[in-house]
C-alpha cells in the first residue's frame, strides 16, 4: 500500500509533463505544416 503513494504522484506528474511537452510542441508549431511533410517523402533531391 505504501508502494502506491509513491508511484501514483510519479505517473502524475510523469502525466502532466508529457501534456506540457504536447502544448508545447502545438504552440511552437511543430505541428503545422502536415502536408508539406508527406510531400518532402516523395521529392527526389
Amino acid at each position: 500500500m505504501s508502494v502506491l503513494l509513491l508511484v501514483i504522484p510519479i505517473a502524475l506528474s510523469l502525466g502532466a509533463l508529457g501534456l506540457c511537452a504536447f502544448l508545447w510542441a502545438l504552440r511552437s508549431g511543430q505541428y503545422d505544416d502536415v502536408e508539406g511533410a508527406e510531400l518532402r517523402v516523395l521529392s527526389d533531391d
